[in-house]
C-alpha cells in the first residue's frame, strides 16, 4: 500500500461497534446514552452545588468542581460521537477530526489524573499537617494547582497527538476502536520511526500515570499512618470519610485502567476490546459522580438541599 502524507489528509474509519449483531446496537445506544445523562446530570449538579453553595468552597470541593467539570469536558469529547456512530451506517471521520478528538480525550483524560493526585495532596495536608492547611492550601496555591494539572494534561495531549499525527498512514485507513485512539492508529502507521513513537509513548503516558498513582499512593500511606495514631475509634472514622470518596473513585480510575492498558498480549477478538474500551470511557465516568456523591455526606446534604430549593422551594 502507498502511504499517505499529510497533504492528503485521509479520511479515518471508527471500525468500533460495526462488527456486532445490528439489532444489539440500539440496545447499546440506549444503555449508554443513559449512562451518559446520567455522568452530564451528576457532574453538572456536583459543579453548580460546589458553586452555588459558600460553605463548600473549600480547597476539597473546589478541586471536586475542577474534576466534574474535566469529566464532563472528557465525555462530551467521545460518547456523543459513539452514540451517533451506533446509529449511523457511516462511520468516517476526517483526519483532523480524529486528530482533535485524541487531543481533548488526552488533554482532558490527563487533567482528571492530574486533578485526582492534587486531591491526594489535599488530603494528606489537611489530615496530616491540619495546622499548615490554610497556609499550604490558601485560594492562590490551590488555584496554581488547578492550573498546572490544566496545563500538564493540555501538553500531555499536544505530546500524544503530534507524535502520532507526524506519521505516515498506510490503507486501509480503518480504526478497530470506536473512538481515535493511539494504539489502533499506530498499526495503520507506515515507515520506520513507528515502532521508535510507539515506544516513546508508553513510556511518557506510563511515567505520568504510574507517577500519579505513587503520588497518591504516598499521600495515603502517610494519611493512614496518621489516622491510626487517633486515640478515639470516632476520630479515626471521621477522618478517614474525608478520604472515603476520593479513594474509592482512584481505586476505580485506575483499576479500569490497568484492566485496559496492562492486559495480557494475546489474541483478542475486536469486539471484546470495544467493550473493554467502554469500561474506561463511559463507566468510569458513570460511576465518579455517583460515588463523590453517595460517599461525602456534607455534599450529598448540600445537593439534596440544592435540588430542593429549585424544585420545591415550599418543602425547605
Amino acid at each position: 500500500m502507498q502511504g499517505a502524507n499529510h497533504s492528503a489528509l485521509p479520511e479515518f474509519t471508527l471500525v468500533g461497534f460495526s462488527t456486532f449483531p445490528r439489532q444489539l446496537l440500539p440496545a447499546f445506544f440506549l444503555l449508554f446514552l443513559l449512562m451518559y445523562l446520567v455522568t452530564l446530570l451528576g457532574n453538572l449538579l456536583i459543579v453548580v452545588t460546589i458553586w452555588s453553595e459558600r460553605s463548600l468552597h473549600t480547597p476539597m470541593y473546589l478541586f471536586l468542581c475542577a474534576l466534574s467539570f474535566s469529566e464532563v469536558l472528557y465525555t462530551f469529547t467521545i460518547v456523543p460521537r459513539m452514540l451517533a456512530d451506533l446509529l449511523s451506517s457511516q462511520h468516517s471521520i476526517a483526519f483532523l477530526a480524529c486528530a482533535s478528538q485524541m487531543f481533548f480525550s488526552f488533554m482532558f483524560g490527563f487533567t482528571h489524573s492530574f486533578l485526582l493526585t492534587v486531591m491526594g495532596y489535599d488530603r494528606y495536608v489537611a489530615i496530616c499537617h491540619p495546622l499548615h492547611y490554610h497556609v499550604l492550601m490558601s485560594p492562590r496555591g490551590c488555584a496554581c494547582l488547578v492550573a498546572w494539572s490544566w496545563a500538564g494534561g493540555s501538553v500531555m495531549g499536544l505530546v500524544v497527538t503530534t507524535s502520532v499525527f507526524h506519521l505516515t498512514f498506510c490503507g486501509p485507513y480503518e480504526v478497530h476502536h470506536f473512538t481515535c485512539h493511539v494504539p489502533p492508529l499506530l498499526k495503520l502507521a507506515c515507515g520506520d520511526e513507528v515502532p521508535v513513537v510507539a515506544m516513546g509513548l508508553v513510556l511518557v503516558c506510563i511515567t505520568a500515570l504510574l507517577g500519579c498513582f505513587i503520588l497518591i499512593l504516598l499521600s495515603y500511606a502517610f494519611i493512614v499512618t496518621t489516622i491510626l495514631k487517633i486515640p478515639s475509634a470516632e476520630g479515626r472514622r471521621k477522618a478517614f470519610s474525608t478520604c472515603a470518596s476520593h479513594l474509592t473513585v482512584v481505586v476505580v480510575h485506575y483499576g479500569f485502567a490497568s484492566v485496559i492498558y496492562l492486559k495480557p498480549k494475546g489474541p483478542q477478538s475486536l469486539e471484546g476490546d470495544t467493550l473493554m474500551g467502554t469500561t474506561y470511557t463511559v463507566l468510569t465516568p458513570f460511576l465518579s459522580p455517583i460515588i463523590f456523591s453517595l460517599r461525602n455526606k456534607e455534599l450529598k446534604i448540600t445537593m439534596k438541599k440544592t435540588f430542593l430549593s429549585k424544585l420545591c422551594p415550599e418543602k425547605l
